[in-house]
């Protein structure tokens, strides 16, 4: 249930993350850190959305871990393009608290993924 959640919120993020990303591009003609965010916002629900067709538990961590630095980095992308005023507080907020929800999730996942797994060595998944 909590996958396709996260699932859901991260492709929500990335279509949102599309269009702002379009926006900024036809509106101020910038290109490089747009590229860098639609590249990084884009990758977290793609390595979501990978790791439900893991090869087992280790590849599954290993893909939400991905996802999650992904996170991060669209953070800072963020963060950026609002200090140099190319998003506006109302898109930066939403996308930022966005983003923090998907982080925590990823986090929680991986957390309780690797506890099963020291539970449960055996186990594939």
């Amino acid at each position: 249930m909590s996958e396709s959640i996260l699932r859901d919120k991260s492709k929500k993020l990335a279509k949102n993350i599309v269009l702002i990303c379009k926006e900024i591009k036809q509106n101020h003609r910038e290109s490089v850190l747009t590229n860098q965010l639609l590249r990084s916002g884009t990758s977290i629900g793609a390595n979501i959305h990978e790791a439900q067709y893991a090869q087992g538990t280790a590849d599954f961590i290993s893909k939400l871990e991905i996802a999650l630095k992904e996170c991060h980095e669209t953070e800072y992308w963020l963060e950026l393009l609002y200090e140099t005023n190319y998003l506006d507080q109302e898109k930066f907020k939403t996308l930022k608290n966005d983003c923090g929800a998907i982080r925590r999730m990823l986090i929680s996942s991986c957390t309780t993924t690797k506890e099963k797994q020291k539970r449960n060595p055996i186990s594939k998944r």
